[in-house]
């Protein structure tokens, strides 16, 4: 693509002499290392360092050209190959959409945002799109999905430039439908300007990275662009259980389609709701007809994330079938309510809750499952919203029958400091134990279930990795949990066997 092509896409008052204009531009990068000869570069600013430090870097390396910002100091370097905009973040999404063809336009995209419940509902909407025929590529939190290709997820939503590469990528393989996560971070960042949406979905709101948007406020702003950025002929699909729902109603031009338990909703629950270790079955009434579920998924806020997902499918004039079908066939979500199963005779979930209010849920629907004690184990990430870690503390007191304080991510905060303000959030005269090495937390909560109860390990799910300082240290609470409940089983059985003998010699 032309150098002067991508300029048409940019509010910029340079102008380059007409051979420059010529010059082929064949990929685009905002890191420096990424910069081969042919690359424009775009100089970003980020929360760890500035994109324009990196600018001679990049011309070294062969860019034909680099688009800064007009506020930005470019010190050693010929300036008639700078490119100055207003915002090089903002520019970096136009020129991303026009590099790759504007590839949302060209498949269906389905966007999920909110505070708990985007995973999961990802996964079902893929699932229910894949049941109806269609060729779907994912995007979100664990991982990024084209075709047969995985990809390991950086951000629940990718940069402005790796988004659009994606997109174009399953344009590519043949993709019909891309499910999406959409992060706050991401909207409020830009990352997903250009992307035209199909369907945008709000599942909640709570109390989730403050440290980035200040307050709760600022937080849902980020997530109202979703709906505010919707064409007239597309749909919002929204939980109307959750009272600001009521805001992305009044804001949106798009079509709407509600859903809720406890508020009249155009998608609801009619009948007994069936709980289970083994899953959910329900019946949802819609305005199509009802969709009959049974699902391997547990607990109420699955109900939510299902009754989402059945939004969607109706969204796209899918029928009950397919709908139901869909639904059926996800098993499971990493690290979502996943179960650790060895044999054991008491119950074992791993899960992403890292919020006040996604372990709150999260311990409501472990209590219905169980007829024995609820064992949590769980901490609060490093570096982030230190305003929740009371707030989790109190909630996993109230959820819980015993409480193990652990670490999560520490990154570069004192473990001891976090589970001291974790803590703080205990009610007076709660039992609870601290274990600071997270290993020994799961093997202490795992040798300590008796048959009926549930352990809960909270907080990291499908990650598998701990972060402490700056290193990224191999780290997997079901590969954890796995092996303690192994080494049990084989000292029950050894133990067993030894009652066995003794009688024998009797």
């Amino acid at each position: 693509m032309k150098l002067g092509e991508l300029l048409t896409v940019l509010e910029t008052k340079t102008v380059f002499p007409l051979d420059r204009m010529e010059r082929e531009v064949r990929d685009i990068a905002h890191d420096s290392r990424k910069v081969k000869p042919g690359s424009l570069f775009v100089a970003v600013r980020g929360f760890h360092s500035d994109g324009h430090r990196f600018i001679p870097q990049a011309l070294r390396q062969g860019a034909v050209a680099v688009v800064a910002e007009e506020t930005s100091a470019v010190h050693e370097v010929d300036t008639d190959l700078v490119i100055r905009v207003p915002d090089s973040r903002a520019a970096l999404a136009r020129i991303a959409v026009s590099f790759f063809g504007n590839p949302s336009h060209k498949l269906k995209l389905i966007g999920i945002t909110g505070t708990k419940g985007k995973t999961t509902t990802s996964y079902l909407v893929k699932s229910i799109l894949e049941a109806a025929g269609h060729t779907t590529g994912l995007i979100g939190t664990i991982e990024y999905r084209v075709g047969s290709k995985v990809y390991p997820a950086l951000n629940t939503t990718p940069e402005s430039l790796d988004l659009q590469k994606l997109l174009a990528e399953m344009v590519d393989t043949g993709a019909g439908y891309c499910v999406m996560e959409v992060s706050s971070h991401a909207l409020a960042l830009g990352r997903t300007s250009g992307c035209r949406f199909e369907t945008a979905v709000f599942t909640n709101l709570a109390q989730d990275h403050l440290d980035f948007h200040l307050d709760l406020k600022s937080y849902f702003q980020a997530k109202l662009l979703l709906f505010t950025g919707l064409a007239s002929d597309t749909t919002a699909v929204v939980n109307v259980d959750d009272a600001i729902s009521r805001e992305i109603i009044r804001r949106t031009p798009a079509l709407i389609q509600t859903f809720g338990i406890s508020t009249p909703a155009d998608i609801f629950p009619t009948g007994r709701i069936g709980h289970s270790l083994g899953g959910l079955s329900f019946s949802a009434k819609t305005p199509q007809g009802v969709v009959d579920v049974e699902s391997p998924l547990v607990g109420t806020h699955n109900v939510y994330n299902i009754l989402a997902a059945i939004g969607v499918g109706m969204a796209q004039d899918f029928g009950a079938d397919v709908i139901a079908r869909g639904i059926r066939n996800m098993r499971a979500v990493p690290g979502r309510m996943e179960k650790v199963d060895e044999g054991q005779p008491f119950g074992v979930l791993v899960d992403y809750a890292h919020t006040e209010d996604s372990l709150i849920r999260l311990l409501e629907a472990v209590r219905k499952m169980t007829t024995g004690r609820v064992i949590t184990v769980f901490g609060c990430g490093g570096d982030r919203d230190r305003a929740k870690r009371p707030l989790m503390g109190k909630a996993a007191a109230q959820g819980s029958d015993a409480v193990i304080i652990t670490t999560d991510n520490p990154r570069t905060e004192n473990p001891r400091q976090i589970i001291g303000e974790i803590e703080a959030g205990m009610p007076t005269g709660q039992d609870y134990e601290v274990i600071l090495d997270r290993t020994e937390a799961i093997n202490a909560a795992i040798e300590r279930a008796r048959p009926g109860d549930v352990v809960v390990l909270a907080g990291k799910g499908h990650e598998d990795y701990q972060v402490i300082g700056e290193k990224k240290i191999p780290f997997d609470d079901r590969e954890v949990a796995r092996e303690a409940i192994r080494k049990l089983n084989g000292e029950r059985g050894r133990e067993t066997g030894k009652n066995a003998n003794a009688k024998s010699a009797r």
